[in-house]
């Protein structure tokens, strides 16, 4: 069974098609991330407009890498929330007119529904129930993967999430946009003791908070600047990825400890953070359990996930018509009735 994807939530542009939702036949991304940094971050206007331009070429370019024609889809599925909404829209409406002129079911999708099912075309072997931490630009997430379309949501963050602090913080420190493989790069050649960072405190036993953490950055770049002190970037940076991908490591674990996983998962554009990934891996061990990484190059925003999560989807049942809307908030764990 073949499915389009298509995701258009943020500053990317992106289609793909994937088999039986675990097979990648295609996946074309076009990105306005170098037009982004120009200004420190996403423009919603912008990425809109882009998508415009970009959607149509990104689509076709997807069925001929697939070697695949509008007939032979099963299926068109499309982004349907969270995300900027005018982004959204853009995909989704593409997507609709797509399917009703193939004639093909329109399948909505979650967005970080569609970055765990990343993982299956990493890991063919893997199925539920899986503990998964979902960290990106947008969202901080525990949640326990019950089957392909039923979760729910032990932990988030309660103010700014995990991708969202980085950054902001590549932002202060004039790194660049996007702030997670800026601030990585940079780390590695610093020392992740070079600056005593805050530890947030928060209700919810497995919730997390990176507001104050963000902020400790910020405040000690313009106590520096202020003071007439050299900062130590490297050092900034190591500090701070140390004590981000350490909280999200540790919350991950503990309620992988409680609810007795014996299969860890990451996913989402934080995911692909190497510290993180190492501090998984090893944070695993000592409970037996088995950890999945997703490909680097699935760890961000794309369309692969989307049709690969779309598959299972339409296998619930889980279609709609052309009244559907798309969404800037969404819980992932709704339910359809």
């Amino acid at each position: 069974m073949k499915i389009l994807g298509i995701e258009s939530s943020c500053d990317d542009t992106c289609a793909a098609v994937v088999e039986d939702g675990r097979i990648l036949l295609s996946n074309c991304i076009a990105s306005s991330a170098a037009e982004q940094n120009l200004y420190g971050g996403v423009v919603p206007e912008i990425a809109s407009r882009r998508h415009i331009e970009h959607i149509s070429q990104v689509a076709i370019q997807a069925l001929a890498d697939a070697h695949c024609t509008g007939p032979e889809l099963d299926g068109v599925a499309a982004t349907f929330a969270p995300g900027l909404i005018g982004a959204v829209l853009v995909g989704l409406n593409f997507a609709k007119g797509l399917s009703y002129a193939a004639q093909k079911p329109l399948i909505p999708v979650h967005h970080l529904r569609g970055h765990i099912a990343a993982l299956y075309l990493a890991h063919p072997a893997l199925k539920p129930p899986f503990l998964c931490l979902v960290a990106s630009g947008g969202h901080s997430h525990i949640v326990e993967v019950h089957d392909y379309t039923s979760f729910t949501v032990l932990g988030r963050t309660v103010d700014d999430a995990a991708g969202e602090a980085f950054d902001k913080v590549s932002r202060t420190l004039g790194l660049g946009y996007p702030g997670g493989p800026a601030v990585s790069k940079m780390a590695k050649s610093g020392n992740a003791s070079a600056y005593s960072l805050p530890t947030p405190h928060v209700e919810g036993k497995y919730n997390v908070s990176f507001s104050g953490l963000k902020t400790a950055v910020i405040n000690t770049v313009h106590n520096a600047a202020q003071k007439g002190e050299t900062l130590d970037v490297p050092g900034l940076c190591a500090s701070f990825e140390h004590r981000i991908t350490g909280i999200l490591a540790e919350k991950l674990l503990l309620a992988a400890r409680d609810t007795k996983a014996t299969q860890i998962c990451i996913a989402g554009g934080v995911a692909a953070n190497s510290a993180l990934r190492a501090a998984v891996e090893n944070g695993a061990k000592p409970l037996g359990a088995r950890v999945y990484l997703p490909e680097i190059a699935l760890c961000g925003d794309n369309a692969a996930m989307i049709a690969a999560q779309g598959f299972y989807e339409y296998q619930a049942g889980h279609t709609a018509d052309l009244t559907l809307n798309g969404l800037a908030t969404l819980n992932m764990d709704y339910q359809i009735v």
